[in-house]
């Protein structure tokens, strides 16, 4: 995240774990191994990472999965690149793959072991002397916040939730030093992948622990971060699986209100969706679809935007008109062109720019004014190197220089302000009945087995994994206030998701209410056509909990063994959605306007991707050819793949 990755395609998603993506916050680095005994209650001291940063081949990630074969591919799982398949024998691995491997594994002769989370090393002595205690197949019931993390996944040279599970196993001795220096010693299985930055307020790793102390639980738990806890351990059956074991899982999406907002009747997709409505003569059913938010943009210009246009120099307010309803990562990628290519008088130096909003289709829009133009402007307003916003002398203690903050030009100060006026007036949103009828009605159309091809990636729609079944969706009636904005809570009860399904189905159920979309839209995305659905922000996105109803039932009444029940630790639970995983989304979606960058840029993107949601349907849209078809680089964010595993799965 994070990336969503879901839980499970059971067909083909574990041939090749992913690794996780790099993230953005700030980064852990393991240390090299060391002989020292209390470095196990540190995850940092871990060795065995492969050459180049990447997983070895005996240490690979897939220690999740087990060694099941994969159904009709004529292959075990984990036979890759470099091996031969015979038809008699299976897959044979050449000999330079054979050396590689080794190599990954052992490493060049003489070389330091390197710095791992998957592998906590002690001296032999250690091991010799420790005692041996009997392990147990268990059941460890999780939570965990996952800002700062590169997803659940364990990986050998980034901080992962699973990486910090296991460095506490072996701190709290749960795990033997001669099992510490890899997971697949302890029959490792998580239930459910998220990614980078996903929440799970309820998640499940199975894998053979010590947990003759009765209080092992708190001791596990006081060698983890407060964003990561153990809500129990339940002893299980020897085989259990708690991926091969779950039955479904309920995941939650949080987003504000305003989401429900149509498009500005300005923007570009606010203007298709108007010229579609005009020439079928659909304007009396999008007026009762819009409801109160039909003329709430106009209500929002005439008291908040205007007043602010009127204080401008005509000059500056006839390129902030062309270029309000321009996406605003053009607007910050314009405005940091523009810093870096004028001097203090306000001249511009010889720039080479795009036109902000360069089109992909033919339109009669007026083009926005691009970086030329908004320098050229401020050169011609008088006085605007002396009313752009002053800068500040930052002393750098350690370079002992001094640095400026950007400066912002009359119209960059402008759009800035009037942008701002358009996030609080989303803010100020409150969502009606009548929109949370739509918004369930949209949801509605996914309760069944459906054929989701386009709703995730490199997915044809004759593949029978296409195919997955939603047992309910469901908007909560009652929103949350938090601070400003209003949030509304999504909950989706599915047997297993594909990577993205979930973002897309937000994605696409939410365009369609904001949009009037007609509702036989829906059978259209199950359909062959290659429709490009974008994917909503992964900030809201939270795993509830697996269920295991066929085990609990199995358990209790043939192996004398308790049910694996969430409920039974939910007010602990509930208090650490509160405090660890809501607060951070809504502080997050404060700071950074998530869900409002992402609507502002299929709104305003000149684009015929997302013409779908139109009255002029597929007619009007690009569709795209094949799995793997470039996309614009500007819609990387809600179109693209991330990088991520196509095997994966949603979170």
């Amino acid at each position: 995240m994070a990336t969503e990755t879901d839980a499970n395609d059971r067909q083909s998603r574990d041939s090749h774990p992913a690794t996780a993506t790099p993230s953005m916050d700030t980064k852990s680095t393991p240390a090299t191994s060391t002989t020292r005994d209390s470095h196990a209650k540190n995850p940092s001291y871990r060795n065995g990472q492969g050459r180049g940063g990447r997983p070895s081949g005996a240490n690979k990630a897939n220690f999740g999965r087990g060694g099941k074969r994969d159904r009709g591919s004529g292959r075990d799982r984990g036979s890759g690149r470099g091996e031969k398949v015979d038809a008699e024998k299976g897959p044979q691995p050449d000999r330079r793959d054979r050396k590689r491997r080794r190599l990954e594994t052992e490493g060049e002769e003489g070389a330091k072991p390197r710095p791992s989370y998957m592998s906590i090393q002690f001296p032999q002595e250690e091991i010799a002397a420790e005692e041996r205690r009997p392990k147990r197949k268990v059941a460890v019931l999780i939570g965990y916040a996952g800002t700062g993390y590169h997803g659940l996944q364990m990986n050998h040279d980034l901080k992962t939730i699973e990486g910090d599970l296991f460095g506490a196993f072996v701190a709290a001795k749960a795990i033997s030093k001669a099992n510490a220096d890899d997971p697949k010693k302890s029959s490792f299985v998580r239930c459910a992948r998220t990614d980078k930055g996903v929440h799970a307020a309820g998640n499940m790793v199975s894998l053979k622990l010590i947990i003759e102390d009765p209080d092992i639980v708190q001791k596990i738990n006081e060698h983890l971060p407060p964003q990561i806890r153990i809500w129990g351990i339940q002893r299980t059956s020897n085989n259990f699986s708690c991926y091969a074991s779950c039955d479904s899982r309920w995941y939650e999406y949080l987003m504000p209100s305003y989401c429900l907002l149509p498009p500005h009747p300005e923007s570009f997709l606010g203007r298709k969706v108007s010229q579609e409505i005009k020439e079928k003569g659909l304007e009396d059913d999008y007026a009762k679809r819009m409801g109160n938010t039909h003329n709430y943009w106009d209500q929002v210009d005439k008291d908040y935007i205007q007043p602010i246009l009127d204080s401008l120099d005509p000059k500056v307010r006839d390129v902030v008109k062309q270029r309000i309803h321009t996406p605003d990562r053009d607007m910050e990628e314009a405005s940091n062109s523009t810093t870096n290519t004028t001097d203090g008088s306000g001249k511009a130096d010889d720039v080479t720019a795009k036109e902000a909003g360069s089109t992909d289709i033919p339109t009669k829009d007026t083009p926005a004014p691009g970086v030329e133009e908004i320098v050229a402007a401020d050169a011609d307003i008088p006085n605007a190197a002396a009313e752009s916003t002053s800068t500040t002398d930052v002393v750098d203690p350690e370079a002992g220089e001094e640095q400026k903050t950007k400066e912002l030009s009359p119209i960059e100060k402008a759009l800035k302000e009037v942008k701002a006026a358009y996030i609080a007036a989303k803010r100020r949103y409150r969502v009606t009945p009548d929109r949370l009828d739509q918004l369930q009605e949209a949801l509605d159309k996914y309760v069944g087995t459906r054929n989701y091809h386009n709703y995730t990636i490199q997915k044809s729609h004759g593949d029978p994994a296409a195919k997955r079944s939603i047992k309910s969706f469901v908007v909560n009636r009652e929103p949350i206030q938090i601070n400003d904005t209003q949030w509304l809570s999504l909950k989706v009860h599915g047997q297993s998701f594909m990577m993205h399904q979930i973002r897309k189905m937000v994605g696409m159920a939410v365009l369609a209410v904001r949009c009037a979309t007609p509702w036989s839209r829906f059978d259209e995305t199950y359909s062959p056509a290659r429709i490009s659905i974008p994917k909503a922000p992964s900030l809201g996105l939270l795993l509830e909990r697996p269920v295991f109803e066929n085990y609990n039932r199995r358990a209790v009444e043939n192996l004398n063994l308790g049910e694996l029940d969430y409920n039974k630790y939910e007010k602990e639970i509930q208090a650490f959605k509160e405090e660890h995983i809501y607060r951070r989304i809504f502080e997050l979606e404060e700071k950074e306007n998530s869900f409002h960058v992402f609507f502002n840029q299929i709104d305003t993107f000149k684009s015929d991707y997302f013409l779908w949601v139109t009255a002029g349907g597929l007619e009007t849209v690009k569709q795209r050819v094949g799995m793997r078809e470039s996309i614009p680089q500007e819609l990387e964010a809600e179109l693209g793949d991330e990088g991520e595993d196509a095997a994966g799965e949603e979170g």
